[in-house]
């Protein structure tokens, strides 16, 4: 189906019921000087709720978020919205953003005009991309996944929706999930893309057969156990009880708020200080998107969706002992390696920021350029845009 101009709009009785169960929230309690031990800080919770319910203007927000070229089309007979934002330059190249979680396509909208007009941002016009930034089925304004195992149709999905914006090859970037697709994209479609770039590398075969671990790799392996144990929790009941989870949080505003602003702050480069990174309006323009689409449980389904796979390749963790945290697609099998020319940049308060550059070669056949931020975590394109769109930049130029 052809794409069609989009136009986010929120109905007041949404926004209505909204405030009423904001000041209707029933908090918990928390034990003496808790701080985040515990997980979200009860402290800061009643501030931000405060601040939704009697501070936040969504009507602003939804008018920003629709100052961009905002469209649904129907890619296999799924409904996907995304933007679309030309570039301004001689000849621009086509490229996908993929999100990942907590997040929504908001995440990607800092870097979007850094990434068409890099003129107009200290940059060259030759280096302009057309932009496209979906949102993943099951999130924000795209349909909802109904059938076991529909993430794995992800990345035909985007390259069928860049077919009907006329793109038959272009670029990819990911973050998280957003990565995992663009990996899965570099593997399954390596004809349909000029190359790809990801924050998370894919996780390697290391089964019977594979080369043996470096000293660094199995430095790097040994440490992830005890990350796993502090901060794994959310991914273990995300792939096996999301539906469980998703009563809770998709019933009250409160608790959605704590499940995904817990990662924000854990997950950035914000020294425990979350709103040294992200502002109350962008958390909440996230947490809201959320709420207003009632997408917290279906976003779950990617992690499930991984549990699937795996247990539908038995040979796709041997060599492992646990299973990498934020990791939402299984790793390589016997013999797979990506083939799409890759660029990886790992930002050092983001948990892969620790991967030996051997141990990401072992998933890519030609990787291209392997960059150590000097600052930023997991919301690269929101911590850190400059820093993203840049290297996204000089990974493409020489692809052009």
């Amino acid at each position: 189906m052809t794409p069609r101009p989009f136009e986010i709009y929120v109905p007041d009785e949404v926004l209505e019921d909204l405030r009423e169960r904001l000041a209707k929230t029933r908090w918990t309690d928390e034990v003496e000087d808790a701080g985040w031990d515990y997980g979200t800080n009860l402290a800061y919770m009643r501030e931000l709720v405060a601040y939704w319910e009697t501070g936040f203007d969504w009507r602003a927000q939804e008018k920003r978020l629709n100052q961009f070229a905002n469209f649904r089309a129907t890619v296999d007979g799924f409904g996907i919205h995304f933007i679309h934002e030309r570039g301004k330059g001689p000849d621009p190249m086509p490229l996908i953003l993929t999100h990942g979680w907590p997040s929504t396509f908001f995440e990607m909208l800092k870097i979007v005009p850094l990434l068409t007009d890099p003129s107009g941002h200290g940059g060259d016009s030759a280096d302009a991309f057309d932009v496209v930034v979906p949102s993943l089925p099951g999130y924000g304004f795209s349909d909802l996944p109904k059938e076991h195992g529909f993430s794995r149709r992800i990345p035909g999905l985007w390259v069928g929706l860049m077919e009907e914006l006329g793109y038959p090859r272009f670029a990819a970037h990911g973050v998280d999930v957003g990565a995992s697709v663009t990996n899965l994209l570099g593997l399954h479609h390596p004809e349909s893309l000029t190359g790809i770039h990801v924050t998370y590398p894919s996780e390697p075969y290391l089964g019977p057969g594979a080369p043996e671990l470096s000293g660094r790799e199995r430095k790097f392996l040994e440490g992830r156990p005890p990350g796993q144990e502090v901060e794994g929790g959310y991914t273990h009941i995300q792939r096996t009880k999301p539906q469980t989870l998703s009563y809770g949080l998709n019933d009250s505003p409160a608790g959605l708020a704590a499940w995904i602003v817990e990662k924000f702050r854990a997950w950035s480069d914000c020294d425990g200080d979350v709103e040294r990174r992200f502002s109350k309006d962008e958390l909440l323009t996230n947490i809201a998107i959320y709420w207003l689409t009632g997408t917290i449980g279906s976003s779950f389904r990617v992690y499930r969706d991984w549990a699937l796979g795996a247990e539908s390749n038995p040979h796709a963790w041997e060599g492992r002992e646990e299973v990498p945290r934020g990791v939402a697609s299984r790793p390589l099998a016997r013999n797979e390696r990506i083939e799409a020319p890759s660029a990886v940049a790992l930002f050092p308060a983001d948990p892969p920021s620790g991967m030996p550059r051997g141990w990401v070669e072992r998933s890519y056949s030609d990787l291209r350029r392997f960059t150590r931020m000097p600052r930023g975590g997991h919301f690269p394109a929101m911590e850190e845009p400059e820093l993203l769109a840049g290297d996204i930049r000089e990974f493409f130029r020489g692809l052009r």
